[in-house]
């Protein structure tokens, strides 16, 4: 590309993504002067709707937000409500919603890396090509996936869209004796789980890095997964660090109910979903931003994998900012996933009753939980008889939008820097792959659109 040339590449349609968004990326004099990801799905204004609703819906309408992340929602709304009116649930009810939410994180982490994921470490187009070339690794993925649905079938009475959560617990609980076939099945799935590890952890990475704040909930003791303090750790350049280092940072804590004083929402013309910031600057929600916090938490066998597999030890303040690497982290989490449910299940005693009492009362309520995708955030205030007058959603991939963008420039311009320089199917292709490594989930970000008309 020469000093007089400029280009302008417009992707309509992003493959291999949950949802429907497009890429627009504009190259003059040799550099990559804007590069916007649209998310033009429809809002689909969950928040109005929420409105006017009894404060025992939420969870049942916003599970509807994802099919492949409802509990995330569910969990995270009801959280919110019994916070609104009081209640905390604890003891053999909460064992189990972690133990529900383990089974949504092995099947949506397991989905993004099979089908999504993998064939653009591979060079294949689709999970359809990698199953040509790669059928034994494939059909590992898609058992070690029904192992995290089986979970969801039997404690949410069905795998998308579960129907057994209701505020306070659920409808119905298991006997042991049905969590035992559970069991035997994800001790399987934890051969399968650790085989994923080793697999991904082969994979080719080019040298990259993220230079934002991350941000995850935390919760000492454990990985934290659907309860949690939010959290925030520094960008590497506010430390004079590259973006690539791979220290652990400084990082900050703030209580849940302030979480709207820290992540503001705003609109941008070319999305339908709002672009947060924290604190002012872009951040990184997810996988990166769990295993950073948390990683040191990890079980020892799951720590040992992921020394094995290149992520050195978080216990010594190692962490991962490449986000070629997520795959390996996501990976690392099903194993967490399928050992914490065998753990939850191995001392699971079925509570007196399924659920607890949440009595309608004034107020507002926040709940926050980790969707495999980052920290999903619900506030909700009721009046008196327990109708909600105001509900907030905050998404992952709202909040990560903006960091995308960040990270779609700097990647490019670096293969331009590079040189040769790259045909149009190759700056695609590379895009692409950029927006997959954040496994952005654009349903789930369009919710909202402040709409203002004005008239003469």
């Amino acid at each position: 590309m020469t000093h007089r040339e400029a280009k302008v590449l417009r992707v309509s349609s992003l493959a291999r993504v949950e949802g429907e968004g497009a890429l627009h990326l504009r190259l003059h004099d040799g550099a990559v002067a804007e590069a916007r990801l649209k998310i033009y799905e429809p809002p689909r204004f969950f928040e109005a709707f929420l409105r006017g609703r009894s404060y025992t819906e939420p969870p049942d309408i916003t599970s509807r937000v994802c099919g492949i992340c409802p509990v995330a929602y569910q969990m995270s709304a009801c959280r919110a409500v019994e916070d609104a009116c009081g209640i905390v649930v604890d003891g053999q009810l909460a064992a189990l919603r972690r133990l529900l939410y383990c089974g949504e994180w092995i099947e949506s982490q397991t989905l993004h890396i099979y089908l999504l994921h993998a064939p653009d470490f591979l060079g294949a187009d689709s999970v359809i090509d990698l199953a040509r070339t790669h059928r034994t690794h494939v059909e590992r993925g898609l058992s070690l996936k029904q192992a995290g649905n089986a979970i969801m079938e039997l404690l949410g009475g069905r795998a998308i869209h579960p129907i057994n959560v209701r505020l306070g617990g659920f409808h119905r609980v298991p006997t042991r004796s049905e969590l035992r076939p559970l069991a035997e099945r994800l001790k399987r799935a934890r051969d399968d789980a650790e085989a994923t590890v080793r697999w991904v952890a082969g994979f080719d990475f080019p040298d990259a890095g993220i230079d934002t704040e991350l941000l995850a909930l935390t919760e000492p003791g454990t990985y934290a997964i659907d309860s949690g303090t939010p959290t925030a750790m520094a960008a590497p350049s506010t430390a004079g660090l590259p973006a690539d280092t791979n220290r652990a940072l400084p990082t900050r804590t703030f209580p849940l109910p302030a979480f709207p004083d820290h992540v503001v929402e705003t609109q941008v013309p070319h999305s339908t979903a709002l672009h947060s910031t924290l604190d002012g600057r872009r951040h990184l929600t997810g996988t990166l931003a769990r295993y950073a916090m948390s990683g040191r938490w990890l079980p020892p066998h799951v720590l040992c994998v992921a020394w094995e597999s290149g992520l050195g030890d978080p216990r010594e303040g190692t962490v991962c900012r490449n986000p070629f690497r997520s795959i390996i982290v996501r990976a690392i989490e099903v194993l967490y996933a399928v050992d914490e449910a065998l753990r939850l299940i191995d001392v699971y005693e079925p509570p007196p009753r399924p659920y607890v009492d949440v009595p309608a009362r004034a107020g507002t309520g926040h709940g926050a939980t980790e969707a495999p995708r980052g920290l999903l955030y619900h506030r909700y205030t009721l009046d008196a008889d327990g109708t909600v007058t105001e509900a907030a959603l905050v998404p992952p991939t709202a909040q990560n939008q903006a960091t995308i963008e960040q990270d779609l420039r700097r990647t490019v311009q670096e293969r331009l820097s590079a040189g040769p320089h790259p045909t149009d199917a190759e700056l695609t292709a590379l895009c692409e792959r950029v927006i997959r490594n954040h496994d952005p989930c654009i349903s789930c970000s369009t919710h909202f659109l402040d709409l203002t008309i004005a008239r003469d």
